[in-house]
């Protein structure tokens, strides 16, 4: 048990999390780290096969694993990694459900994440002052740039220097490689479309599997802030709460909950940084929050809680001839590996939008022969399958809303209760962005074919048919592990529950850096951006804290 004093607690050891607690070891601060779940090493983490599978099916058959089996990610990590619905409870109404992705170990969702890299461009902060948005980013692309930029060097980002206003450029270590047939359906799309088609932008493979991922934070941030001395980890424990000080202008101190014997302490500390994920950040300030404490947080806006967003996806599978000529024809299956780097993004950004009556910006992601199954398990014989999905922004909505309900879990904390749906201007965005996938894989001279048709494998079309992704609707909000917002920054108090800085606006040594801070989701995967607006908040923190 921790019974020294830190000058700062981090919430959460995920994305966020590393990158506080290196910016603030960096400045030579003494932080610790709490996280919910085990501190697991890399084999555990890592799993073997069958055994991962193993786990998967009785996870599956038990309902442990209710929504996870749904994202892809489920099938090729170890299913440790995916926080037991039934231990991690939550709610939804019934008829508007919520896919919660929860990575409850040190590392949080960094270690099962996909690893793309994109910058928000500065049309996307400057969209947030249109009249169909409720709420306004109080920064500018200019505020994170710097940012975005030490970050990439520190991580080491594949990418191409594209000049897309859409998507600005980032500091790249060099683009990971098309695949032959992505270079052949990158000519179709050009020529005929005058659409961008790039190379995504993020991590390559983790080839040394001895080692954990740059994509993760035990591989990267958390690594090098331990590094420095100045950080010590707190896991299997609980944030349940805030606590404040007398005048409530000020935190004193978090309640932590034990996981191994269910007892709860209190830890101080002067600075508090939460980075514990959108919904359970949300969580922390309802607990907090004086209408469930009568000596808790004051939220002038009243707004805490409310718009929550995440990206609305659209997926389609395809198969694409092979072309002889190609150098690689001979083989199989060319290894090629699909990763944040290793695949292609479509940025159509938000130049389209009021042309098909809908507010926001949306991106294609994809990849050719990057999953190739073996020639005797395909029911197309000469090709490559390829798969397309579309990812588009959300709008604040204050209906959608995170709030408490009267149930509790196994240690008497408040079970989250997560309502959302997507509206009409999201249901306009999928039908166009269903609308350009299919002209692209037409023009690409590609055959759209649900996933269960090309696989030739016993019992895979039952399984499949059930896939919200194999689906031509979009799928239920969380399925692409992208939620933000709840506590949005803004440039009011009456409009905001945070300041530019992240700072609670009536708690000011409490900040908010993870997705739960964003004001507007914009359509670009935010993993970066949420690095960025840490770090940027975090050494405003030191600046006032040595002050």
């Amino acid at each position: 048990m921790i019974n020294k004093a830190y000058e700062v607690i981090i919430v959460g050891s995920g994305a966020t999390g590393g990158m506080a607690a290196l910016t603030m070891a960096k400045a030579g601060i003494r932080v610790l780290v709490i996280e919910r779940g085990p501190e697991l090493e890399i084999k555990q983490a890592q799993g073997t096969e069958p055994c991962n599978m193993i786990r998967r099916l009785i996870g599956v058959t038990t309902g442990n694993y209710q929504n996870q089996p749904q994202h892809p990610g489920f099938w090729k990590s170890n299913p440790i990694l995916y926080a037991n619905k039934k231990t991690n409870p939550y709610t939804h109404p019934p008829k508007a459900p919520f896919m919660w992705t929860q990575g409850n170990q040190v590392g949080g969702r960094s270690l099962t994440w996909g690893g793309i890299t994109l910058r928000l461009a500065n049309e996307d902060f400057e969209a947030s002052k249109d009249k169909e948005y409720n709420l306004q980013w109080p920064i500018s692309y200019k505020d994170l740039e710097s940012h975005y930029s030490e970050i990439e060097n520190f991580l080491r980002i594949y990418g191409n220097k594209d000049d897309l206003n859409q998507l600005p450029n980032g500091e790249f270590i060099g683009k990971s490689p098309f695949t032959e047939s992505e270079e052949e359906f990158a000519v179709k799309i050009k020529e005929k479309l005058n659409l961008p088609f790039i190379h995504s932008r993020g991590f390559g493979d983790n080839k040394d599997k001895t080692k954990w991922p740059r994509s993760s934070s035990l591989g990267s941030t958390l690594k090098e802030a331990s590094r420095l001395g100045k950080v010590e980890i707190l896991s299997d424990h609980i944030v349940e709460k805030l606590v404040l000080n007398k005048d409530r202008k000020s935190a004193k101190s978090v309640i932590i909950v034990n996981q191994n014997n269910g007892k709860r302490s209190e830890l101080e500390s002067k600075l508090i940084i939460l980075c514990s994920s959108t919904i359970q950040t949300i969580r922390i300030l309802l607990s907090s929050e004086e209408s469930n404490d009568s000596n808790g947080l004051i939220d002038p806006s009243h707004s805490l809680g409310k718009n929550l967003m995440d990206h609305i996806s659209t997926c389609r599978f395809f198969t694409v001839p092979i072309d002889k000529n190609l150098t690689n024809y001979s083989k199989n299956n060319n290894n090629y590996v699909l990763t944040g780097a290793g695949s292609f993004f479509i940025p159509i950004g938000r130049n389209r939008s009021k042309k098909n009556n809908f507010v926001g910006g949306y991106g294609i992601w994809g990849g050719i022969d990057r999953f190739e199954p073996p020639d005797v398990l395909k029911n197309y014989k000469d090709t490559k399958t390829g798969f397309l999905i579309g990812h588009g922004e959300v709008l604040p909505n204050n209906k959608n809303t995170v709030s408490l309900t009267k149930r509790t879990d196994q240690y008497d904390i408040s079970i989250p209760h997560i309502s959302i749906v997507w509206r009409e201007n999201e249901k306009r965005m999928v039908t166009e962005m269903n609308r350009m996938i299919e002209l692209i894989i037409d023009s690409g001279n590609g055959k759209i074919i649900p996933v269960h048709e090309i696989l030739n494998i016993p019992f895979t079309k039952q399984i499949l048919n059930k896939s919200v992704a194999a689906k031509s609707d979009a799928p239920p909000p969380g399925y692409y592990i992208h939620e933000v917002g709840g506590a949005p920054m803004g440039n009011t108090k009456e409009k905001s529950v945070l300041d530019k800085w992240n700072r609670l606006w009536e708690c000011s040594n409490v900040l908010v850096v993870d997705g739960a801070c964003w004001p507007t989701s914009s359509w670009q995967s935010p993993t970066l951006t949420m690095m960025a607006i840490t770090k940027r908040a975090c050494e405003k923190a030191i600046i006032d804290f040595k002050g």
